[in-house]
């Protein structure tokens, strides 16, 4: 059976898109889902269950059917996306849901995909910085992106001007993965002007997006666009930023979800170094050359590709010599086991283990995803226990 089959469960699917059109507070919805496992099990709950778990006139009357709860457009539309080729609805209760993004802040309740859903659990790096770079910035984001997709890692960013076009374009020139995550519904490009570098990437990687088909770009969607983005990668790597930048907001998102942050350093007397620099004072950091970032990243680029055999091995998906690839057990040495050791079955901080253990909390961050991808170690709220 296909991974990530282009059309899904149709009872799911229609539950899905009740429970995910009204918008408003994903929490309660999560909750949900993880109490009961499937939207149509959500769905076939009495109205008491879901006022008690939280939801909101809007969303009961969406998932009631009552026809004053739905867009009956915005329904087809979405309907008629799902229809096409390549085109997928990732929800939260799904297997297939990006682990990454899972432990993240806020992670969206599901994703709209157009491409390949499983390039999501890839290793990746957001490259991420101005509209308006310098031709040093540009030049430094091709490089970057041209050697870590060249590496093996995936190349995120936000279909934007700028840094985020030529790292989309310099990944997708030496035959890499790259990911476009967007403040607008998955068919609508923004700019207009990068439409056809968004049909290619829905090609030959992925487009993702929490909004339905037919969002126009608004303002407010950027910033939780950005959030994704972070969310989905091992690190950020800003490249050139002024210091007020979208991409200041994408690397504290990173930083506050445990990832790593990289910044480029620049000339004093160029303004858009100076968000790096910031970045760099604030903790970040600096680094002249994408081998450095790939260093930083390797165990847990190991652990993710690990998960990612483990569950096409599930699905049924092999390597090429015709056999499941073997997933790499934890690091057996004196730090996970003295990790293991300061992890109880009552949630623990970060800094609650680093000072158990007087690890680094980049080394932490580092087991602990492997620890959770292996299933031994849950995370919730940023907290951490034994499973």
């Amino acid at each position: 059976m296909d991974m990530f089959p282009d059309t899904p469960a149709d009872a799911d699917t229609e539950a899905l898109l009740a429970l995910l059109l009204p918008g408003g507070a994903v929490a309660p919805r999560r909750d949900l889902l993880d109490a009961h496992g499937t939207p149509a099990a959500v769905r076939a709950l009495p109205r008491s269950r879901w006022r008690g778990a939280g939801l909101d006139a809007a969303q009961i009357r969406a998932l009631d059917g009552d026809p004053a709860g739905l867009d009956p457009v915005l329904l087809a539309r979405c309907r008629d996306w799902l229809r096409q080729p390549g085109h997928h609805l990732i929800g939260w209760h799904d297997p297939d849901y990006p682990p990454l993004l899972r432990r993240a802040g806020s992670p969206p309740l599901a994703l709209f995909v157009a491409g390949d859903p499983s390039l999501l659990w890839h290793p990746a790096v957001a490259v991420v910085g101005s509209r308006g770079p310098t031709a040093g910035g540009r030049d430094n984001a091709r490089a970057f992106s041209r050697a870590l997709a060249a590496a093996g890692f995936a190349v995120g960013s936000g279909l934007a001007a700028g840094v985020d076009r030529a790292a989309h374009e310099a990944a997708l020139e030496v035959g890499g993965i790259t990911i476009a995550v967007l403040g607008t519904g998955p068919d609508v490009p923004y700019p207009q002007e990068h439409a056809g570098l968004m049909a290619r990437i829905a090609t030959e990687g992925a487009v993702v997006s929490e909004h339905p088909p037919g969002t126009a770009a608004r303002r407010e969607h950027f910033p939780s666009r950005n959030r994704i983005l972070a969310g989905l990668s091992l690190g950020t790597l800003v490249i050139e930023a002024a210091g007020r930048s979208g991409a200041l907001i994408t690397a504290r998102l990173a930083a506050d979800a445990g990832r790593e942050v990289f910044a480029v350093p620049g000339s004093i007397h160029n303004p858009m170094a100076r968000g790096c620099h910031r970045l760099i004072r604030d903790g970040a950091a600096l680094v002249e050359s994408a081998d450095e970032v790939i260093a930083a990243l390797g165990t847990w680029a190991g652990a993710l590709r690990g998960e990612l055999r483990r569950r096409l091995g599930a699905a049924g998906q092999v390597d090429k010599d015709g056999t499941a690839a073997p997933v790499p057990a934890v690091q057996d040495d004196p730090a996970h086991h003295r990790l293991w050791r300061a992890l109880g079955h009552d949630p623990s901080t970060m800094d609650q283990l680093a000072e158990r253990t007087g690890l680094t909390a980049a080394a932490l961050s580092s087991m602990l995803l492997n620890m959770e991808l292996q299933g031994r170690v849950a995370v919730e709220h940023g907290r951490y226990s034994r499973r």
